[in-house]
């Protein structure tokens, strides 16, 4: 079938009959909801850039099995090349959309399951390495956008998934037959499952031998039966029935996230990759984390560059842009940003092979770079914040500005430097205001915090990945010490 365009991708999501909720109502045209269409649209984008001649480096790849050229997303790693225009790839989709474009997570989970199932298959004689080229085979020929679902929601932290008041707090298997697997649970926060034809489930943390029914991979579409999607909230999503497309921000793209639930789901034989190998739990989680740690250091960087861009916009239309201090922000915020982008670029370069032949990031430079995207884009909004000024979150709405009487008073008090229209200074500071506190401040802000592991979870990789031993070793070298 070749690459989709992305009119043809809108269609095909529209021809599936999801069960989708929404403000407590069941949502019957997903594709053509006011709230919903934005994230669909940034998804697109992923198509549509595919397309482009000047785009199709970074965009698409060669299949190195079929001879065919797909796209990226559903590209297996077979070099630090690779890696690092996933990279790239990633940072012009932010800039093109300042939205999260939500096919980032099926991707790595495509390359984590890869080298995962082809190790299960070499300790135990399985067949998930063979179950899972035959799912990649099928996405890249019909170029499919696929969810990675991992994220339970874990209830007692404290206690084991086989310890919990309620067993379907992680997903798990309930019922194993000669045909396949049926199971039961939901995953939480998945972004751009809604717009996805297939999910590939994960579980979400290192398992014991009494967790055997939580330790399961697989696929299925996403209108198979018994599953559905929760939409959840985001401040100002509302704004977008309003028919104030100014005062959206950004009223063309977006994210969205869901709680999904997986109500007895069968998932045939031959969609399942992991099924019970607990020991193998930790590292399918281990390797989709710096995949996904890698992606921010792209993703974050693109939607960074459209607000550093708005912030100076801004300054332009308030008359601050020569004050020696905005500029100085404004060299702050790309240092902040280019640093992310650093980190991303580094660990992809020192990228190596696993057992199956695709390639893994350097996992302490990744999960590096992640912790950084945890506490740059804050300062990186803090600082387009003081530049835009109250007027950010204080301005009148579109409507106001449009009312026969209102409008007048608004332009003329609004206006800053007199040559820029009032209505234009009033679109950059509603962007700024998306992206800092609005719908895009999910897949910027807050899930630079959250997104791919919370902070924590990036220290305890970096305190295994940090060979503190070898580092006490040189140490002990250089000044002589014999014990």
């Amino acid at each position: 079938m070749g690459l989709m365009t992305g009119e043809r991708y809108i269609e095909s999501i529209r021809k599936m009959k999801m069960e989708v909720y929404m403000f407590g109502k069941r949502i019957e045209h997903p594709v053509d909801d006011p709230i919903l269409r934005p994230s669909l649209n940034s998804v697109r984008m992923t198509y549509d850039l595919a397309q482009m001649p000047e785009h199709e480096d970074v965009m698409t790849a060669v299949s190195p099995e079929t001879g065919e050229r797909i796209n990226r997303f559903t590209h297996i790693h077979r070099g630090t090349d690779d890696l690092i225009k996933k990279v790239k790839m990633q940072r012009l989709l932010g800039q093109k959309t300042a939205a999260c474009f939500q096919r980032c997570v099926g991707m790595d989970a495509f390359n984590a399951v890869y080298s995962t199932a082809f190790e299960i298959d070499k300790k135990y004689g399985t067949s998930y390495f063979e179950n899972f080229k035959k799912f990649m085979f099928y996405v890249q020929k019909n170029d499919l956008t696929v969810d990675g679902a991992m994220t339970d929601p874990k209830g007692d932290r404290s206690l084991a998934p086989h310890q919990q008041a309620d067993p379907d707090l992680f997903l798990r298997v309930v019922e194993r037959r000669p045909d396949g697997i049926v199971v039961r649970g939901a995953k939480a926060h998945q972004t751009g499952v809604l717009n996805s034809h297939e999910v590939i489930v994960m579980p979400t943390i290192s398992m014991g031998p009494e967790d055997k029914d939580y330790a399961v991979s697989f696929a299925v579409p996403m209108d198979s039966k018994g599953l559905f999607m929760i939409i959840g909230r985001q401040s100002c999503d509302t704004r977008k029935l309003e028919g104030t497309e100014m005062d959206v921000g950004n009223s063309e793209f977006g994210g969205v996230e869901a709680l999904t639930i997986f109500d007895n789901v069968f998932v045939p034989n031959d969609r399942i990759f992991l099924n019970g190998e607990t020991e193998f739990a930790g590292m399918l989680v281990e390797r989709f984390a710096g995949y996904h740690r890698q992606s921010y250091g792209g993703c974050k960087v693109g939607v960074g560059d459209v607000l550093i861009g708005a912030a100076a916009v801004a300054a332009d239309y308030n008359g601050a842009a020569k004050a020696s201090h905005v500029k100085d922000k404004l060299i702050e915020m790309t240092h902040l940003n280019e640093t992310l982008y650093c980190c991303g670029i580094a660990c992809s370069a020192e990228g190596r092979p696993t057992q199956s032949g695709n390639y893994m990031i350097d996992l302490l430079l990744a999960n590096i770079c992640k912790q950084n995207v945890t506490r740059f884009p804050y300062e990186i909004v803090r600082l387009a914040e003081d530049i835009a000024g109250g007027l950010m979150v204080t301005a009148p709405s579109e409507k106001d500005l449009r009312d026969p009487h209102l409008g007048p008073y608004v332009d003329k008090y609004l206006r800053g430097v007199h040559a820029v229209s009032t209505e234009n200074r009033l679109r950059i500071l509603r962007l700024i205001e998306n992206l800092s506190l609005g719908t895009a401040a999910v897949g910027y802000r807050t899930e630079s915090l959250h997104g791919a592991g919370s902070p924590q979870a990036q220290r305890i990789m970096i305190a295994r990945q940090g060979n503190l031993a070898m580092k006490k070793e040189l140490a002990k070298a250089i000044a002589h010490i014999k014990e």
